[in-house]
């Protein structure tokens, strides 16, 4: 009431305040899509009025403090963000308003209506009601096409069998616009390079009817040009491998592959391998369709920064009933090779902290094919930052990890270039070795290979599949300490001890995401991973009660399926809803009683329930009874469930805000005495822990650094009847990098 009264006093004498539009429809006949009709009328309605929030004009107030002649900071910046200039009546044209409806309703067919306003005052507000008078449509009898020069009519002819348009189709400008486009789509896919849509032109005639019934003629506008009215096709196709703007990259000897011209000014990249990313050809029809596949594959490469494809029209003494052109295809290398250096600071939830220095060697296009082969190496070293006999904690780790990226599939079996129609997959390999020395407890030697294909399927889905996954990893220098651990936790040590995981791997994604303009987003990835069937095969029995060796080494044997499932509801104006649901089983079987360390599932931390540390959560209702920093105790599990909504807004600039609430846990399938209570059940939505909390993201274009401030409501680990508590004041501050779903 204060706020409308500080509005109010500002209100020059004789002018109202104006608070919209409404709008009615008055019709003596049905009319189909009546809802859609009025959103479409209610669009004219203008101007907008002044915004609103529980009945209080903000940005109104925010315009009126600016009046002052001291306003202040805080209002300066008040109004320059939310601010708004009055709409009063006097604004608004009501004249102008029923013009603009009478002129969409004759575009949807609707000829001779009417439309009123009435102007409605009350105190210092003023709006206007619309009412539409709706006369019966124009409908649609007949749909012809007129006569054309060949060879333009037979396509037109054969686009028109598909054509929407039906007897009794309401006459619609809109419709006309959509049905021109799709003809000329069509017609482009046929080589009709110099069509152009606007070049169409639709006819309605009403005189042979009393009942508003129409015959609609499609023609050719006059004086089109004759290039426009016959198709082309490619008569050369021109490959600049190693284009460069800046100096004269054209002018080489090149060489003829597959029927196309390789031009480079030095080797650079072998034909054989770029020639499957052009889906180009000559004595092909032009095809836009074709230049995007070729430009989408060509950028997927890895070895290019730009893909630019340009037609020319070649001149030629054929015949009038076709064109020719000449595709030149510019490729403009990047860097061939790159070094890259990062010094990092580390801080993690479990009070470790310290220095990482990591290098990467980057060769792009090292084979001539397109391929990148990278290597890095990483050395850092961190210390645990507590109170007590905890200084004495820290941490050193070595690594290096080489990987050979493939832009093409490395298979026995060659596949025909039009099997994968949207994307080449890529062959992947990589390398790595890990050492990790953990003081007074132990030292952990682990290394990896892996082999597989990554491809895109569409737009949308990718698939990857690693046909050949291997792990291995080894316990070194364990401290009796670290022994007497393993010793009390047996599900630990067999973790441990399964030192060999040989495998396949498979995901599948969705990314509905990659449309930033959809309203509704979704995203999906089911991850399918399976270790030691094949090994088993030739496995050695070792004993009763032993698991079985290969090459001396025991091997994980399981199965384990990842489900993530996510939803964006965009608001508008940069705000957004975001939701999560992840879902993970993992299943040991065969040779292995628990799951391998490394392929274990924990929560909490800034990518899980943000209010509980990493892998302090869980599992189940377990609770650590000892408070010694000293003690190792692994909370992980082989089940994970997780829910998470986080609303987004803008704050100012590249300064971005958040709201969150998180809920999740992992269990046991089975269980374990060292863990009491870690045991999955069917109550296991009381035992989900549940936090809330408030995140600043610092986003520049794409770049995110993500702070987050969140405190656990729900606690499994408490005794039951005092779980619910918000510890408001006992806040988990998390730093990441990038959004957490």
């Amino acid at each position: 009431m204060v706020q409308s009264c500080s509005i109010t006093k500002h209100i020059p004498e004789g002018e109202h305040l104006y608070t919209g539009a409404t709008l009615s429809i008055e019709s003596d006949s049905t009319i189909t899509n009546e809802s859609l009709l009025k959103d479409e009328l209610e669009k004219v309605l203008m101007p907008e009025p002044n915004s609103s929030f529980l009945g209080m004009h903000l940005g109104l107030h925010y315009y009126y403090k600016m009046q002052k002649e001291h306003p202040g900071f805080i209002n300066r910046w008040l109004y320059k963000k939310y601010g708004e200039e009055p709409i009063y009546q006097s604004d608004v044209e009501p004249s102008e308003v029923r013009d603009l409806i009478l002129n969409r309703l004759e575009n949807r067919g609707f000829f001779y209506s009417s439309a009123d306003s009435e102007i409605t005052e009350e105190d210092y507000k003023s709006s206007v009601h619309y009412t539409a008078r709706i006369a019966p449509p124009y409908t649609m009898e007949r749909y012809e096409l007129d006569s054309f020069s060949d060879p333009i009519h037979a396509e037109i002819a054969k686009s028109l069998n598909s054509t929407p348009f039906k007897k009794g189709m309401r006459f619609d400008l809109s419709n006309f616009e959509l049905e021109r486009s799709r003809i000329d789509a069509e017609l482009k896919q046929k080589g009709y390079y110099n069509f152009n849509s606007q070049f169409l032109i639709f006819e309605a005639d009403t005189n042979r009817y009393k009942n508003k019934r129409f015959d609609l003629y499609l023609r050719l506008k006059k004086e089109v040009p004759q290039k426009a009215q016959v198709p082309y096709k490619i008569t050369k196709v021109n490959i600049y491998s190693n284009y460069d703007l800046a100096k004269d990259s054209l002018a080489s000897n090149p060489t003829r592959f597959n029927n196309k011209n390789f031009i480079e000014t030095e080797p650079f990249f072998k034909p054989k391998y770029l020639d499957p990313f052009v889906t180009l050809e000559e004595g092909q029809l032009y095809n836009p369709q074709n230049s995007r596949n070729t430009a989408r594959r060509l950028s997927t490469i890895g070895s290019y920064k730009y893909v630019n494809i340009q037609y020319k029209e070649v001149d030629t003494l054929a015949n009038d009933s076709i064109g020719h052109l000449q595709a030149d295809i510019y490729l403009s290398p990047l860097n061939k090779r790159s070094l890259r250096t990062e010094l990092q600071a580390v801080s993690k939830s479990n009070n470790f902290a310290g220095p990482a220095l990591a290098i990467t060697y980057t060769n792009r296009n090292i084979f001539s094919g397109g391929e990148t082969f990278s290597i890095s190496g990483k050395l850092g070293f961190e210390k645990q930052i507590a109170s007590g006999n905890s200084n004495s904690l820290n941490s050193t780790e070595l690594g290096i990890k080489s990987e050979l990226v493939v832009p093409r599939m490395l298979f026995p079996i060659k596949f025909d270039n039009n099997y994968f129609k949207y994307s080449i997959p890529k062959t992947k390999t990589s390398l790595s070795i890990d050492y990790l020395s953990r003081s007074n407890l132990y030292a952990l030697l682990s290394g990896n290979v892996k082999f597989g294909y990554t491809w895109d399927a569409n737009k949308f889905v990718t698939h990857e599949i690693n046909p050949v996954t291997v792990n291995y990893t080894q316990l070194l220098n364990t401290t009796p300490e670290f022994e007497q651990i393993l010793d009390e936790n047996p599900y630990l040590q067999e973790s441990f001890d399964q030192e060999f995981i040989s495998g396949l791997m498979y995901s599948f994604t969705y990314n509905g995401m990659v449309n930033a303009k959809d309203k509704h987003q979704f995203y999906f990835n089911a991850t399918f991973d399976i270790a030691g069937n094949s090994i088993s095969l030739f496995g050695k029995d070792q004993g009763t009660n032993q698991p079985k060796t290969f090459l001396g080494l025991a091997y994980a044997q399981y199965a384990k399926l990842d489900l993530d499932f996510h939803y964006h509801l965009d608001l508008g104006k940069q705000q957004v809803i975001a939701t999560r649901l992840f879902g993970g089983y993992g299943l040991a079987y065969g040779n292995s009683n628990v799951l391998p360390f490394v392929k274990q599932y924990y929560a909490g931390g800034p990518y899980s329930v943000r209010a509980f540390r990493i892998r302090s959560l869980g599992p189940g209702t377990f609770s650590e009874e000892t408070d010694n920093d000293d003690t190792y105790i692994d909370q992980a599990g082989n089940i994970r469930l997780e829910a998470n909504i986080e609303y987004r807004f803008p704050i100012i600039s590249f300064l971005k805000g958040a709201v969150f609430v998180d809920a999740g846990n992992i269990w046991n399938s089975k269980e374990n005495e060292t863990l009491p209570g870690g045991k999955f059940s069917s109550s296991f939505i009381n035992e989900l822990g549940m936090g809330a909390g408030i995140g600043a993201r610092i986003d520049i274009q794409g770049f995110v650094v993500r702070f987050d401030l969140a405190a656990p409501f729900h606690d499994p680990s408490l005794p039951e009847g005092k779980r619910y508590d918000f510890r408001i004041d006992e806040p988990i501050f998390n730093f990441a990098i990038g959004y957490p779903f």
